[in-house]
């Protein structure tokens, strides 16, 4: 009786809780205007409590471009300089628009619930395209895209916020091989890979945000220096994930922050691309941690979620049809905190629930380590149910209260990019997010289109101004036809150069 009533108490928290949440996300559709962005302040006075806030100290010196219904947001892109502001009016707009200048803020102005909204109607593959640096989108929403929402191409310095974003394909914010980001306060739901995406970057906070009816709720892979906090991930196939995927040109997973989040009831049906690393991940994950390092999880209510509170694996358990011998593919030194998680594992599926059964129990535990790992640690090991960490140490950290922020206190420096290296740059800030040695990420592996486009670099280029979808199982590719002619001929040719 006693569970019972604290089960149904805890139930009705969380409800207040998400009804507060909802409310808070939503505020800005009833705001009449929205105020100059902060951005470039941000960006220029480091860590701050209040990321929104405006310090009067700084100045805005750019022009302000107006976009309003029946123009071309991409125009006015064209139009602006550096330090430019682009305001975007309530209006259907259905176009990609590619950002390829330094410190350009477009920001969508919001009138009596009216947003500005991109609509690709199931016809264009992205939205928002960057590989500028110092760039802010925010206030937009972002609808029926193939692709991509937001995808940044080894763009530094940028801020993606307050955007509501649903049913956009593969990713809704996907910045690639950036670094110093900052991602808060955005909506995303019914996206078939990762709603948030932070692939191959370092340096990137992602807070405030709710992810909702997803594969991936929200993704750091490959990345280093990452907090992920505040946000609220309920009823995706796997709420929050922090793992390494083998076959890409960055290796590496670490120093990443789990803290203050609800991941409650992440039990939706993988829908997934069949063969892709995401198709793997079972329904009912609440977190999941595959072969990263130096994980911290932290404060989080963790509740609902049918096959596992938190799932930690190395890469021959969660991805073993990878073969990538670059890759260590141990999560080492995990560490968990204090966390509130209760009622998850009710309904295990797969491996999981094979090996409970061995344990003589039909339900998954809230923790669950299999394979290999060394130094991970965990506080008050039993407060939770929990399978694999008999050889988890205590944790030397009592909390990260002292961490504000992941993001440097200076902006970073533009990549910097010699005639030489425009190859591996477009590689790793393009084509590296589809395109993996030894596993099937969205697109066909690497070696596939070596094999198929052996010494004849002219081959892919033209297939990457004008793709065709040669194969039923793999959708198809957006064209890239915004790179320029060096830069295609480049990737072309350090594609069929590099080896596994």
């Amino acid at each position: 009786m006693k569970s019972t009533v604290i089960k149904f108490i805890g139930a009705i928290l969380l409800l207040c809780i998400g009804i507060f949440i909802g409310k808070s996300f939503f505020r800005s559709s009833t705001e009449t205007a929205v105020p100059m962005p902060s951005g470039m302040t941000y960006r220029s006075t480091g860590a701050s409590n209040d990321t929104t806030q405006v310090l009067k100290s700084n100045s805005f010196n750019g022009e302000i471009i107006e976009v309003k219904k029946g123009n071309s947001i991409q125009e006015a892109v064209k139009k602006a300089n550096p330090g430019d502001l682009i305001r975007v009016y309530p209006g259907n707009y259905s176009e990609n628009v590619f950002i390829d200048k330094d410190d350009i803020s477009l920001q969508g102005v919001v009138i009596n619930g009216k947003w500005p909204t991109l609509d690709g109607k199931k016809e264009i593959n992205d939205a928002f395209l960057y590989s500028g640096n110092g760039i802010l989108i925010e206030n937009f929403k972002i609808i029926n895209y193939k692709g991509n929402a937001i995808m940044g191409q080894a763009g530094n310095n940028f801020i993606i916020r307050n955007n509501w974003i649903i049913d956009t394909g593969v990713y809704g914010i996907f910045p690639q091989y950036g670094k110093n980001g900052l991602i808060e306060h955005n909506v995303l739901s019914q996206i078939a890979d990762a709603a948030i995406y932070v692939g191959m970057c370092d340096n990137v906070d992602v807070r405030h945000n709710e992810v909702f009816d997803n594969v991936a709720g929200i993704e750091i892979e490959n990345s280093r220096h990452c907090l992920v906090e505040n946000n609220y991930a309920h009823n995706n196939t796997g709420g929050l994930l922090a793992f390494v995927t083998p076959g890409l040109p960055i290796k590496t997973t670490f120093d990443v922050i789990l803290r203050n989040n609800f991941v409650v009831n992440n039990n939706h049906e993988n829908f997934g691309a069949p063969g892709s690393t995401v198709a793997g991940i079972p329904a009912g994950t609440g977190i999941l941690i595959m072969a990263a390092d130096d994980v911290i999880v932290e404060n989080n209510i963790i509740t609902g979620n049918n096959n596992t509170g938190i799932t930690i694996v190395d890469l021959a358990t969660g991805d073993p049809k990878a073969n990538d011998p670059n890759s260590e593919g141990n999560p080492d030194r995990v560490t968990i905190l204090d966390n509130i998680m209760f009622d998850n594992g009710n309904n295990p599926t797969g491996e999981i629930k094979t090996i409970m059964l061995t344990q003589l129990d039909s339900n998954g535990p809230d923790i669950f380590a299999y394979g290999g790992g060394t130094g991970s640690t965990i506080r008050n090991k039993n407060r939770y149910r929990t399978f694999g960490i008999a050889d988890y140490g205590t944790a030397q950290i009592n909390d990260t209260k002292d961490i504000l922020t992941m993001m440097t206190p200076k902006p970073v420096p533009p990549r910097s990019v010699s005639k030489e290296e425009i190859g591996e740059l477009t590689y790793y800030g393009v084509c590296a997010g589809c395109h993996a040695f030894g596993t099937r990420l969205i697109g066909p592996p690497t070696e596939i289109i070596q094999a198929i486009h052996n010494d004849n670099p002219q081959g892919i280029v033209d297939y990457i101004t004008k793709p065709k979808n040669l194969r039923d199982d793999y959708p198809e590719m957006p064209p890239q036809d915004y790179l320029s002619d060096e830069a295609k001929m480049a990737v072309a040719e350090y594609i069929l150069s590099i080896k596994h």
